[in-house]
């Protein structure tokens, strides 16, 4: 797949087959973050991946799904994700003005995994603390956000924006995503 045919059919998913990812694939997605632009290359963040079937639910508990349709995006039973990464910023290393790396790095993820047929959730709206408790993350660490994957289960489609940026699904279940049209964003030379 080309890169730009990643970016632009890769789709937030939140409905997931239930086949375990090979964990060499895992890390090929931690490579890619790894490899992802740092600030100064101070290289702050670090990855912890969830993959352990016993584990999986108490991660689960902690993330909130597509507020614009909750419940309805709220991954159900037997569609739910597979593993999870736990994007974490190390304090010694760097304690602020780290979000630019961890988008660049999380971006990476993201594709690399569309590269392989694996669907993602990016997601900052987690219960911090209890996730920290649950997963024994020291206090050393920040907890950015949590990528959630699995093999794509849904089909989500890009809609232009009209009046909403609000997502839907319709009555068939299947996800609508407006977008902002490129003439509204694109700007030449001058504003």
């Amino acid at each position: 797949m080309e890169i730009y045919e990643a970016i632009t059919r890769r789709r937030t998913i939140r409905r997931f087959a239930q086949r375990p990812i090979p964990f060499k694939a895992l890390e090929k997605l931690i490579r890619g973050a790894r490899l992802a632009p740092s600030a100064a290359n101070l290289q702050p963040l670090e990855y912890l991946v969830v993959d352990d079937q016993q584990t999986l639910p108490s991660v689960f508990a902690t993330l909130k799904w597509a507020a614009y349709i909750a419940p309805a995006g709220d991954p159900p039973p037997g569609f739910r994700p597979v593993v999870y990464i736990v994007i974490l910023v190390n304090k010694s290393i760097r304690d602020s003005d780290y979000e630019r790396d961890v988008g660049a790095a999380a971006e990476n993820i993201l594709l690399a995994a569309w590269e392989e047929g694996i669907g993602t959730c990016w997601m900052t709206s987690v219960e911090r603390k209890k996730l920290r408790k649950s997963l024994e993350i020291r206090e050393s660490h920040i907890i950015d956000s949590v990528i959630a994957l699995g093999y794509k289960a849904e089909e989500p489609r890009i809609e232009e924006l009209t009046n909403s940026v609000r997502y839907w699904k319709d009555e068939s279940e299947k996800l609508h995503v407006p977008k902002r049209p490129l003439k509204d964003i694109l700007h030449r030379n001058k504003f």
